[in-house]
């Protein structure tokens, strides 16, 4: 008994040889010396595609906003440990996202680009980075000012009011 298999063997004496061959197989058998007939993009495509992909990098924190507002509505307008952390998690986070902007781009830099951790490179990409970050702060605040948590009445400041002169009453 032979160890090794011999593929050619099979292919003219199998008894599924007269199947048809599966949807989208092609039979072509290519070379591995043969010349390369498909050119490469040129560098002005690939840029193209980093900008389309720096640009959805950007909107990312706009499309995590419904799930996050959700997760707010689900914590209540009470102070309890669980709301505070999730009121913590969104606060947080767009600080630390905009502490490292440059870092987050920089793998969409155009391969022109002299500097790629530059903040003018893709400057509007960023803009709109930061433009979702701040609505994402935005909804954070906004939750503890409906937790109560932000002082926004007027009777949150009632001890730094002076009080003024008592009026004189004359009763005669």
């Amino acid at each position: 008994m032979s160890k090794n298999l011999d593929y050619a063997t099979l292919e003219s004496t199998s008894k599924w040889r007269s199947l048809p061959p599966p949807p989208g197989f092609s039979k072509s058998i290519t070379s591995r010396t043969g010349s390369k007939t498909s050119s490469a993009p040129p560098p002005e495509a690939y840029n193209q595609i980093k900008e389309k992909r720096a640009l959805d990098f950007a909107t990312a924190p706009a499309k995590s906003l419904p799930m996050q507002a959700f997760m707010l509505y689900m914590s209540g307008s009470g102070v309890q440990i669980f709301s505070i952390g999730i009121v913590v998690m969104l606060l947080i986070s767009p600080f630390k996202n905009l502490a490292g902007i440059n870092d987050a781009f920089a793998q969409f830099a155009p391969s022109t680009a002299k500097n790629p951790k530059s903040f003018t490179t893709l400057l509007l990409q960023k803009l709109v980075y930061i433009a979702c970050n701040v609505l994402t702060l935005g909804v954070g605040l906004w939750k503890c000012r409906s937790m109560g948590l932000l002082p926004t009445g007027t009777g949150d400041w009632l001890a730094f009011e002076t009080r003024g002169l008592a009026p004189e009453i004359a009763l005669f």
